[in-house]
């Protein structure tokens, strides 16, 4: 097995650069003072450079031809199989336009923190559509290659193997029945009172509270941390991940959700199989199977009752006893729904919405039937169609509230629907494997939840496509009525 051997060689190397990269961008977003932004920009996408350039060595193209007639295991061939996927990605693409592309979305990055805060979509849009240009000529590139529309070569980068036409068809049926949902639990609600928890919660505090939270839930604190950026988000690498949050001194209530869950997707990096870390096939299988574990913690897990129970106690510790933080209030608090502007802090039911409207206008940029300029009235126009919500001229909570777009992450946003719908599903089967899980959630045992995932989702990385992987844990290939069926019993039938 040398051909095999010498890859793997190689492909622990670019393992190594990227965690460098990827450090460098954690600080980019949680520490790096803002006077340094073109010089990081520039070096960043020199660093990108050469991890293109150790991605596409021709040595590898080679190997691999050597490598597919070496006596290899099934583990071994999956992991041939990924990384002849990956190498033809990235030989894809030229070089310059890699560099050109890191440069835009570094430059891109800081241009939305800052514009972002003064409201200026002006100021923003010039940035923002240099990007566009870059990763309409980045879909260009790929179609011709791999015979997928322009959007769909995108969106495999992050969902391999699904389509928009599959893509539509599953939000389709999900506009039939979702509004009429969210107007009748919002009906059902109108009944229901709760207290708002008031007064300054110090960001000391609710850090504390996030930590306690995070070793709750199986967080590896040697090999990891957290701390404070623009947008929230899970980094580094499996052996180093960085997860970052932002606080509010007004409201605890969203960012101690939003830690658990960036949490959720630092657990599947840290438990993913150890002797695969550095390979393609060690790496997670989709993003949507990524967002369905931080999904499982944060909604499925997160906002039941039990799971409230369970960590009521560090709340208490935290601010004291006050009437506002009950149990029973702040169950109340977190299963409220409410349409509203901001994606991350969503209820679980509206947030559909959010990602539907962002996939049909990333969907149309890509494209080509839409401009740069045409984003803001369409945002309009669609969040009031599907939340009856107004945001002209509200940039800062409409069109300009994420990072995706300024980092060229066009095909990402489906993978959070396609993730609530997979941690569903996961929920659903390891509700029928232990069927008391409800109860010992309530009394602070997950071990039975972290074993179901490890067995059947973490420890697999991506040795399977998602349809097997999902056939393999939960008996079926993604079925959305457990999502459907899940906001229904949770909203109306409980």
């Amino acid at each position: 097995m040398k051909a095999y051997k010498k890859l793997v060689e190689k492909y622990e190397r670019i393992h190594h650069l990227s965690h460098m990269q990827s450090i460098v961008y954690w600080d980019q977003q949680s520490m790096m003072p803002s006077g340094s932004s073109d010089a990081r920009a520039k070096a960043m996408a020199e660093f990108g450079v050469i991890i293109h350039e150790a991605s596409v060595d021709k040595e590898i193209a080679l190997l691999l031809n050597d490598a597919m007639g070496e006596n290899l295991n099934a583990i071994q061939k999956a992991s041939l199989r990924e990384m002849q996927k990956t190498y033809t990605s990235n030989t894809i693409l030229p070089s310059d336009l890699v560099k050109a592309q890191s440069l835009a979305h570094s430059k891109c990055n800081h241009t939305w923190i800052e514009q972002r805060a003064n409201n200026n979509w002006k100021g923003f849009e010039p940035r923002l559509n240099e990007v566009i240009k870059l990763s309409k000529e980045e879909a260009r590139i790929r179609s011709e290659i791999n015979g997928l529309s322009a959007y769909d070569s995108l969106l495999d980068l992050f969902e391999p193997g699904m389509k928009s036409q599959t893509l539509d068809g599953i939000f389709a049926d999900v506009k039939t029945w979702l509004p009429e949902l969210i107007q009748n639990i919002v009906e059902k609600q109108k009944s229901q009172t709760f207290i708002k928890p008031q007064g300054i919660f110090k960001i000391k505090a609710q850090k504390e509270l996030g930590v306690k939270v995070m070793k709750h839930l199986g967080f590896d604190f040697n090999k990891g941390r957290i701390d404070i950026s623009a947008h929230p988000f899970c980094g580094g690498v499996p052996e180093d991940v960085r997860l970052t949050t932002r606080y509010d001194e007004n409201d605890f209530v969203q960012s101690l959700m939003g830690t658990i869950h960036e949490t959720g997707h630092a657990l599947y990096e840290q438990n993913l199989p150890q002797d695969l870390l550095a390979l393609p096939v060690g790496q997670a299988r989709s993003m949507g199977i990524h967002e369905s574990q931080s999904l499982f913690f944060e909604m499925q897990m997160g906002r039941s009752g039990e799971f409230l129970k369970s960590i009521h106690p560090y709340i208490i510790e935290s601010f004291g006893n006050d009437e506002a933080l009950a149990l029973d209030n702040l169950v109340k608090i977190y299963s409220k729904v409410e349409p509203s502007l901001i994606r991350v802090d969503a209820d679980e039911v509206t947030y559909a919405s959010h990602v539907i409207l962002r996939y049909e206008i990333e969907k149309a940029l890509i494209n080509g039937q839409i401009q740069t300029s045409d984003i803001p009235d369409m945002w309009n126009d669609k969040m009031q169609e599907a939340l009856g919500l107004n945001t002209k001229d509200n940039y800062k909570n409409a069109c300009m509230q994420d990072v995706h777009w300024s980092e060229g992450l066009f095909g990402y946003f489906p993978s959070y629907t396609l993730g609530a719908m997979y941690a569903a599903q996961q929920f659903n089967t390891v509700k029928k494997v232990h069927p008391n899980i409800n109860d010992s959630i309530a009394n602070g045992d997950l071990s039975q939840i972290k074993s179901w995932l490890k067995e059947n989702i973490w420890s697999n990385a991506s040795i399977y496509s998602t349809d097997e992987l999902m056939s393999k844990a939960t008996g079926e290939s993604l079925n959305p009525k457990y999502f459907k069926e899940h906001l229904e019993n949770r909203y109306l039938f409980n």
